[in-house]
């Protein structure tokens, strides 16, 4: 096969293997047609076409994850008025207040709580609250 079929078009420059094989058309197979002998195991092959095609969102979803786990330590002010957070059904601002969860994910984990009010929970602190008294808890 030539780098034209293989690529489904000319290259206007230099790439390396794991730049065209983020390419959706692109097969470890077919490059490996073209570079010469690669990995003759068909499944490290195949894993290492999917470790590489999928990079960027296998790392998007680790910041998540961390991003996550920070909410879910984020520490909630003891005097907070779950009221004052719009949008918030009438039934979590009252488990809220009597329950007074310190953390954010122990707000998460309250029955009736939803992901929804997790986030307008969020957003009120992070509106309402100076940067410098969001912390985290130890």
């Amino acid at each position: 096969a030539s780098v034209e079929q293989v690529l489904a078009g000319s290259l206007s420059r230099e790439f390396r293997a794991s730049e065209l094989l983020r390419r959706p058309n692109v097969t470890y197979q077919s490059l490996m047609s073209l570079a010469g002998p690669g990995v003759s195991d068909p499944q490290v092959a195949e894993q290492v076409e999917t470790q590489i095609k999928y990079a960027g969102y296998i790392d998007r979803q680790h910041s998540e994850i961390e991003r996550s786990r920070r909410n879910e330590e984020l520490t909630l002010p003891a005097d907070l008025d779950y009221r004052r957070v719009h949008g918030l059904s009438a039934e979590v601002q009252e488990k809220l207040n009597r329950l007074r969860p310190t953390t954010l994910g122990q707000a998460s984990r309250i029955s009736g709580v939803t992901p929804a009010a997790i986030s307008l929970l969020l957003v009120h602190l992070k509106r309402g609250i100076p940067k410098d008294t969001l912390r985290q808890s130890a």
